[in-house]
């Protein structure tokens, strides 16, 4: 008789079926074991469930690699997260691709308070390396004790589960292959250290094959996992400028380290900042205004130095935000009747005024 794990890790196992069609049946049967026990018939009413993925959900061999994986996740001490579960990552599960079901070897909180995800080039500079161990150690410093994500690659990612490990602070590897390896395999010291200090995620079985694309696929967990993405150096292409793009397609805040115009390693970087595709960092206090991790005296020190005479456009803005405890910057647009440039010019002043408060997200609310 078949456990609702069996049912959760057959589902995720299913040839074809991807993450798409396999929440398309949970919303359709509500219960995972109910899209097992359908007709054919009734399989067929969901979209995008043809003759032959239909077939495949019917073929009860599914559920003999099903008990292979859960052999494999207990042998190994390896926790799952299904997306209906409770300790799935909740910024993760609110994206439209999120994975169904995740592998975790590790021992830390998914749903931490303050998450940051920092990637970057697998060739990093001097430069590079300076500014992510700088950051990272200044998070530890000023308290902040956030979860450190990237992908366990070489160059910047794995320099900045270093720099977390060195800081005491958590960090997780999100893998593009499953549990039952480490690549690269020189990186697998790292990885027993943040297994210890935080723990390895992935959406792939111990049955996955390495595959280069798993590795762009792993990026969207890297970027919705987290509060904001920070790019520390990239050459003109790469799967960072990649996991950027993802964050900004999930309205969250992305930062980049800018770099001289000639250095190859920073293209990526100047482009991001230069399309606004990203926020110019250069040290811990960007990070901490715009995300409003800064300390709530000095804010209202600030306040109350400050006597504002607003236009007649930042009142408008004021007024829409008054009339809403926080509301994202493109319903702000849709309220206030003006294009996205003009509130965004008209929110950072604001901001620097004290008068509104930025979240993750490109949320805002009144300071």
């Amino acid at each position: 008789m078949e456990s609702n794990l069996h049912y959760k890790i057959a589902l995720s196992m299913i040839s074809g079926i991807g993450n798409t069609n396999s929440k398309k049946l949970i919303a359709y049967f509500g219960e995972i074991e109910s899209i097992f026990k359908a007709k054919k018939r009734e399989l067929l009413k969901v979209p995008g469930i043809g003759p032959q993925l239909a077939n495949e959900i019917l073929n009860k061999s599914i559920f003999d690699s099903a008990q292979e994986e859960i052999e494999f996740l207990e042998k190994n001490k390896i926790k799952t997260y299904f997306l209906l579960d409770k300790d799935y990552p909740e910024r993760l599960k609110h994206c439209e691709d999120s994975p169904v079901i995740l592998y975790f070897k590790g021992n830390c909180d998914l749903n931490k308070q303050k998450i940051i995800s920092i990637v970057g080039t697998r060739n990093a500079t001097q430069y590079g390396k300076d500014h992510c161990n700088e950051l990272v150690k200044n998070l530890h410093e000023n308290g902040h004790d956030p979860l450190i994500v990237s992908g366990l690659a070489y160059g910047i990612d794995v320099c900045s589960h270093k720099a977390a490990l060195k800081n005491n602070l958590s960090t997780v590897g999100v893998l593009g292959h499953g549990l039952q390896m480490i690549y690269p395999a020189s990186h697998r010291q790292v990885a027993r250290e943040i297994i210890s200090k935080g723990g390895l995620l992935t959406e792939f079985s111990s049955k996955s094959k390495l595959d280069p694309s798993n590795f762009v696929r792993r990026n969207r967990i890297i970027a919705g996992m987290a509060d904001a993405t920070i790019v520390v150096e990239s050459g003109q292409k790469g799967g960072s400028l990649i996991t950027a793009d993802i964050a900004n397609s999930y309205n969250r805040d992305v930062f980049a380290f800018p770099g001289r115009v000639k250095d190859k390693q920073s293209i990526g970087c100047n482009r991001l900042i230069k399309t606004n595709r990203a926020a110019l960092i250069e040290n811990i206090n960007d990070l901490e205004y715009i995300l409003g991790w800064e300390k709530e005296d000095n804010k209202e020190a600030i306040q109350k130095q400050l006597f504002i005479e607003l236009s007649p456009d930042e009142q408008i803005i004021m007024d829409v935000l008054k009339s809403d405890e926080e509301l994202g910057v493109d319903i702000i647009c849709l309220k206030a009747s003006f294009p996205m440039s003009k509130v965004s010019s008209i929110l950072l002043k604001l901001e620097f005024s004290g008068l509104v408060k930025s979240l993750p997200g490109k949320i805002y609310k009144l300071g």
